[in-house]
């Protein structure tokens, strides 16, 4: 199965990225199956209903969120009306959605996908994310009743997103990290089979510090004094995640690529 992950959308630079460029890489890679993280989507801050469904229109089966699931109100109680929108699976009791779903792909295929959060170096004490995700693995054994399985790590530290693709080596198809905006270089399968990137990256315009306008982070940076509000950059974004190749039979993978489309790191295709 023929898979793509996009790393987090920021702002509308980021959205008429995949806007623009989703539906032909679509068509063009023979895409069986795409995921975008959206939890910046929306001014940088959260996703709304109408930015969801301009992701799914532009071809994405399926929008993970993160530990900004909720700070656009309407997603509140949008994510309970489109199942396609997962937020993670160990986010705080009694939020509403759910952190994994099989979907249905071509050829009467399934894919499970599930979210979790890390725990190291992030702001709020989140559950153990090991242990939340544990019986989904065990539900879905790679091969068995799903074809393909993706698991988005978000999280701040490396530490802690190596030691998942570990955790799932074997028992999924990919393992990627998403929340620092900052794509990595260590795309590979382990020695399991399951395909790992440490941070798919944004999509988003990278003449900037981590998809924000550069000047307020810079002030602060030098200053410590805050002025105005961050603001997502609106230069020309480059489409930054993972293609995977996945073997139906085994639900492992078979090829990982990273990917970068337009902008400013444009480089690979499959």
């Amino acid at each position: 199965m023929r898979i793509l992950f996009l790393g987090d959308v920021m702002g509308r630079a980021g959205r008429s990225a995949v806007a623009g460029r989703l539906p032909g890489l679509r068509e063009a890679w023979r895409l069986d199956f795409v995921i975008i993280n959206g939890e910046n989507a929306s001014n940088g801050m959260g996703l709304t209903a109408d930015h969801a469904k301009l992701l799914f229109d532009a071809g994405a089966d399926c929008v993970t969120l993160g530990d900004h699931a909720f700070d656009q109100r309407d997603m509140l109680a949008h994510i309970g009306q489109d199942n396609r929108i997962l937020r993670p699976i160990n986010f705080a009791k009694g939020a509403p959605g759910r952190g994994h779903r099989v979907f249905d792909a071509p050829g009467g295929r399934k894919v499970l996908v599930a979210q979790v959060l890390g725990q190291v170096f992030m702001k709020r004490p989140f559950d153990d994310p090991f242990s939340a995700l544990e019986p989904v693995l065990k539900a879905h054994p790679p091969g068995g009743m799903v074809q393909a399985a993706i698991v988005d790590m978000h999280c701040e530290a490396t530490s802690e997103k190596m030691a998942m693709g570990h955790f799932c080596d074997g028992r999924v198809s990919l393992v990627v990290g998403t929340h620092t905006h900052v794509p990595t270089a260590d795309a590979q399968i382990l020695t399991g089979g399951t395909a790992y990137l440490t941070d798919a990256g944004m999509c988003g315009d990278y003449d900037s510090v981590i998809g924000m306008e550069k000047a307020e982070p810079l002030r602060r940076f030098i200053t410590g004094m805050p002025k105005s509000r961050f603001t997502p950059a609106m230069g020309e974004a480059t489409l930054s995640g993972v293609f995977v190749d996945t073997d139906d039979r085994t639900g492992l993978a078979k090829d990982i690529r990273m990917i970068r489309v337009g902008g400013r790191l444009a480089e690979a295709t499959p």
